[in-house]
């Protein structure tokens, strides 16, 4: 983890301290519920030494109603504290599932390096919720360690030695129960990170789930997830009998000590030193104690699992940043002229580029890594590691992520859709009403889309726009591009998955819709490149040539293989 980032014990007192007025108001209320059952058997003890032994009904009416009293109060902040602790650790489990969400689509990138989205997924649903249960589970330990405290105190009233007993048992007994939870705290760790691991393949699996059958790979994605759910179920089940061990143990400890406070207690009454009454009381109180040290058992439990969580929630918070924020922010109506400087960067070697404000242009290349890593240097989601990438002049790395962003947009090939309608995919990057999604659904050919769907546009899509085939989706991922109207746009191999003449109908349109706006289209269509300004070659990282589609096509053999192969 970086330095300076939130550790775990930090996200755990942030969780802690945003929902501190109703972790003291729910603890008040349960000391006050664990007080009065704490009183219980002390009355109990009571009326049977001033009514039952002397015969009084006036003592007993008396008592029997300060009983009624303290089981009115103890069920009533019983019941109130309740409803506070658990909206208290939903809220707490909401404010972390925020901050991991904005760390997550920082524009600066980084939390999701080498995390599966499923393991992220894991995080902010699982580990939140454990950590949101710390929240809750303070006010219960609070209650807990002020009944042991009551207790002590009314044992002390009733006898010194029981009530020092108490008092003096305690401390030990917490600090072994401590101790014991060490273990629960490192497997449920491991449990998560498992577990995390396993949703992230089989959400790997599932979205991959038309390319594995296409292949024949089922076989060896199930052989893989059961592999991996395996080990997902070892961790569980070693987490399961840590917990089993930690609860057993904690529990044969309380067991030993209240057994030896019942017989002190009745060891003292055949010596005369307590009256029954006081015998009654000290056992019901001892009885009693099972419940705060089982309550703190629970707490000490989840304490253990919360710590865990805790820490990988804030390895992702801590997460180094991919790209330097920078301060500057491009000019309100920008020019749109992109400038790539002796760009260095995975399969890009020196790469000098220039990209006129307004222009059209196609960039050619065969290998899919150099495609790519130039799409991640327009789009900033990686600096190069050598030279310079420029926008109107400026350096890309000293524009703030997000307002380059609001003035290049780069449409990956692979972009998904959203589980919403249609329309509101499109809409999704739109800014200026309904004029620009209606543009960007006839250049898309979006609109042939949406009239074969039952509800037109407002057709709900399946996940990720499973409902359409790849052409469709294609186009609704095209359309969402052109409705943002970005000032630059890149586009990446936008219609490989239409048939040549929509192709050459969207090669037209997005020539139309895009007038005086930088468009570049890294693809080897032929239909899109006859559209462009100029088209650049791109061989082994660097620039090989550069020309109109039509001139390379006659005089650049190797070009004309790439386009027409």
């Amino acid at each position: 983890m970086p330095t300076g980032g939130p550790t775990g014990g930090l996200v755990l007192r942030r969780a802690i301290r945003g929902q501190r007025r109703r972790v003291i108001a729910a603890s008040l209320l349960g000391m006050t519920h664990q007080g009065c059952e704490a009183l219980v058997p002390v009355v109990i003890g009571a009326t049977i030494d001033t009514a039952v032994a002397t015969g009084s009904s006036e003592a007993l009416l008396r008592l029997l109603l300060v009983l009624a009293v303290l089981f009115l109060v103890l069920s009533t902040c019983y019941r109130t504290s309740a409803r506070i602790t658990e909206g208290t650790g939903e809220l707490a489990a909401h404010r972390l599932r925020l901050d991991l969400a904005a760390r997550v689509l920082d524009p600066r990138g980084g939390a999701d390096a080498n995390r599966l989205p499923g393991a992220l997924t894991s995080i902010a649903t699982n580990d939140a919720r454990r950590v949101g249960s710390v929240a809750t589970v303070i006010s219960y330990g609070v209650s807990a360690v002020a009944a042991l405290v009551i207790s002590a105190v009314a044992l002390l009233r009733i006898s010194v030695p029981l009530g020092l007993l108490v008092l003096l048992g305690i401390p030990p007994l917490l600090w072994l129960g401590h101790r014991i939870s060490r273990p629960l705290e490192r497997r449920s760790e491991t449990e998560q990170e498992r577990a995390a691991h396993a949703s992230g393949i089989a959400a790997d699996l599932v979205s991959g789930l038309r390319v594995l059958k296409g292949m024949g790979a089922e076989s060896a994605a199930v052989a893989r997830y059961r592999t991996t759910s395996q080990d997902s179920l070892a961790a569980a089940l070693r987490a399961a009998r840590s917990r089993a061990g930690h609860e057993g143990a904690v529990l044969a400890l309380t067991g030993v000590f209240i057994a030896a406070i019942g017989v002190v207690g009745a060891y003292l009454a055949m010596e005369g030193s307590i009256s029954v009454g006081d015998l009654v009381a000290a056992v019901g109180l001892a009885q009693f104690l099972l419940g705060p040290f089982q309550l703190l058992t629970y707490v000490n439990a989840e304490l253990a699992q919360g710590r865990a969580s805790a820490r990988r929630i804030a390895e992702v918070l801590a997460s180094p940043v991919t790209v330097a924020a920078g301060h500057d922010v491009p000019a309100g109506k920008a020019a749109g002229h992109l400038a790539l400087r002796g760009v260095t960067l995975g399969a890009l070697r020196g790469v000098d580029l220039e990209l006129p404000a307004g222009s059209l242009t196609g960039i050619v290349t065969r290998d899919p890594a150099a495609a790519n890593d130039l799409l991640v240097c327009l789009a900033r989601e990686a600096d190069p590691a050598g030279g310079a990438v420029e926008l109107d002049g400026t350096p890309l790395t000293s524009l703030d992520p997000d307002a380059l962003r609001r003035v290049v947009l780069v449409a990956h090939h692979d972009a998904d859709l959203f589980e919403s309608t249609l329309l509101d995919n499109v809409r999704a990057g739109a800014e200026d009403g309904t004029a620009s999604v209606e543009r960007a659904l006839r250049a898309s050919a979006a609109d042939d889309v949406a009239q074969l769907l039952p509800d037109g546009g407002d057709t709900l899509l399946a996940e990720r726009g499973r409902s359409l085939s790849g052409g469709q989706r294609q186009r609704v991922a095209l359309a969402r591009a052109l409705a943002a109207d970005r000032p630059v746009l890149v586009l990446h191999d936008p219609t490989t998955a239409v048939d040549t003449v929509t192709e050459s109908r969207i090669a037209a349109r997005l020539r139309e819709v895009r007038r005086d706006r930088t468009t570049v289209l890294v693809t080897t269509s032929p239909a899109l490149l006859a559209v462009t300004d100029r088209v650049v070659v791109l061989e082994d990282g660097a620039v090989r040539a550069a020309g109109h589609h039509t001139e390379l096509l006659a005089a650049d053999p190797a070009y004309r293989a790439a386009v027409l192969a």
